[in-house]
């Protein structure tokens, strides 16, 4: 008699089961990390470029928005492209999924790629703690040497 594991196997069909996201607080973002999964408020959205004109199509628009956004633990920037600009208005309360931590000037940004995505959620409940901004710590990219 087959386990079920292994009737999932012979099943070509069947689908993996979604893993429950495991929600980060800001304070425990480190460089060089990825797969985040946050619940932040919109602090402030600051448009940063606006390239590309909006009435030809064969020219795609590209705006970045810098917008500082945290929750209970600290604050960080967030670069939002294109249409996540307009969802990242202040006040709002935003859901980043698979966002990552790139690395602009020694200092981190969040930023959401094609692989994450950008859901606008119920308002939180929390205070953002303004003054733990993560963007403001600089680091120093040190080569270790193993001997």
């Amino acid at each position: 008699m087959a386990t079920v594991g292994q009737q999932q196997q012979g099943e070509g069909a069947a689908k993996p089961a979604l893993r429950k996201p495991v929600f980060t607080k800001v304070d425990q973002l480190k460089p060089g990390t990825s797969g985040h999964t946050l619940t932040v408020k919109v602090v402030s959205s600051e448009t940063v470029l606006q390239k590309g004109r909006a009435a030809s199509a064969s020219l795609r628009q590209t705006r970045i928005a810098e917008c500082l956004v945290g929750d209970e633990t600290g604050t960080i920037v967030f670069t939002a492209r294109n249409d996540q600009v307009d969802l990242m208005k202040p006040g709002m309360t935003v859901i980043l999924r698979n966002a990552k931590i790139d690395m602009f000037k020694n200092h981190m940004r969040l930023a959401v790629d094609k692989w994450g995505r950008v859901e606008v959620s119920e308002p939180a409940t929390f205070t953002v703690k303004e003054d733990n901004n993560l963007s403001l710590v600089e680091y120093e990219l040190v080569n270790v040497v193993e001997e």
